[in-house]
Order: structure tokens, then sequence, then C-alpha cells
């Protein structure tokens, strides 16, 4: 697959390396993701998907290697600088994790209480957030009163009210029934049109990448093994590729 053309690169990876005592989880990783794009990065358990995303955001530190995130090497930034450049990234965890204790409400507005903005530019980002995601009516229900799939809706409102340059998706469609996983695949769709964001998508569901992918990467024995369509990784006779789309 050819290289977007005229499109600059939001996040640049170039030979990522991580290891863990004698386990080397990262073994010169590097890829793109540009503007606009939804990426999707499939690998086995335990390939370093969850490692790369913990340097992504300056969680973990590389042994070797570079990130850089709209052009700045996040290894030469201080902390507080690091800090502004995380308010650029949104992140739908595994399992929505939302805070029990919290109302809907609560939930969106944590990320916003170190933002200096006020109660009402807050509480115009927090409707507009769960408009987005169909779920204004839900604004002061506790999570336990939520069904899986409008906890996962509420945590993509919550990714998403910052306005990120970047959101990053870690097994957005994990523990849905099928129907409720392409209602939450339609709607990632919708939120990229809408915000023009540049979405990273780390899942094991093929559908998911069907349906969602502009281009994807396999990662496999810690590198980009693989890179290209969805059509183009299916039609490969390699049998490590092959593997995953069985």
């Amino acid at each position: 697959m050819t290289t977007p053309k005229n499109i600059k690169p939001v996040l640049n990876i170039k030979n990522l390396k991580k290891s863990f005592g004698d386990n080397t989880v990262l073994n010169g990783f590097s890829m793109q993701l540009f503007e606009g794009e939804n990426l999707v990065i499939m690998g086995k358990s335990g390939s370093g998907k969850s490692v790369m995303i913990k340097c992504l955001v300056g969680l973990l530190f590389p042994d070797e290697g570079t990130i850089e995130i709209s052009g700045k090497n996040i290894s030469e930034l201080s902390q507080n600088e690091m800090n502004v450049l995380r308010t650029e990234i949104g992140f739908l965890f595994q399992g929505s994790a939302l805070y029990d204790s919290m109302t809907v409400r609560e939930n969106l507005e944590f990320p916003l209480r170190k933002s200096n903005k006020t109660t009402e530019e807050i509480e115009k980002l927090v409707t507009e957030a769960l408009k987005s995601v169909g779920l204004l009516s839900a604004i002061n229900l506790m999570p336990e009163e939520l069904s899986g799939g409008m906890k996962r809706r509420v945590a993509l409102a919550r990714a998403i009210i910052m306005k990120p340059k970047i959101i990053i998706f870690d097994e957005p469609t994990t523990g849905l029934d099928p129907i409720t996983a392409k209602e939450i695949i339609e709607l990632m769709k919708n939120i990229q049109k809408q915000y023009n964001t540049s979405s990273l998508i780390i899942t094991h569901d093929v559908d998911c990448a069907r349906v969602i992918a502009n281009r994807m990467i396999l990662l496999i024995d810690g590198i980009n093994y693989a890179e290209g369509t969805f059509k183009e990784l299916t039609a490969s006779k390699d049998k490590k590729i092959q593997a995953f789309f069985k």
C-alpha cells in the first residue's frame, strides 16, 4: 500500500524497542498515523500492543526509538509539555473504565477539571459530547444503570470531550453483543467524520477492522510485520498473516 500523499503524520513511531528482562516485546516497531485516518493495529495477546500504547502516552519509556506526536518528540518534552500534549489524545479504554461513584455528567466533567474552563463552557462540552453519542438523556445516570453499550458510548463521549486530534480505541467492541458492536463501530465512523480525528484502533475483531480500517498494521514478533488495506492483507498468502483472518 502506498503512503498517503500530501497528508502529514500526526503520529510517527520509529524503531521502537522495549524489553522486560530477557523478554523483548517491541523489537524495532515503526508506524505512522495520518490526519483523518482510521488505522487498525492487530496483534496476538502479548504481542506488544499495550506496551506500545503506554510508550505513546508516556507511561512507559522505550529502550530505543522515537515517538513524535504532532511533530514533537515526546522524549524531549517536559512533564508540563507532555501533559498539554496528552490533551490532544482521547482514549477509549477497554471495558470503558467509567468511575462507578460518578454520574455520567461527572465522568465527562472529570477530564475538564484542570482546563480552566468556565462552568458554562464545561456544560456545553458535556452536552455536545453526549449528543454526539446519542446519550444526552443519560446525563444524570450512574454507570450501574447503563447497559454495556451505553457505557461504551459514555466512554467515547469522554474520549472526545476535549476535541482531541488523535483517539486511541483499545478493543472498542470487546464484550459487546454483535448488534451493539456494529452500533459502536458506526458511531466511531461518525465521530471521525464529525471531529476529523485520526484514530488508532487496537482490536482483535476482524469485522471491526473490515468496516472501519483505512489501513491496517499487523504487529508480529515485535515489529510492523505487514501493512496495507483489509483487502490487501486478507489476500496475502503469508501464513502468519492468514492466521489473523481465519
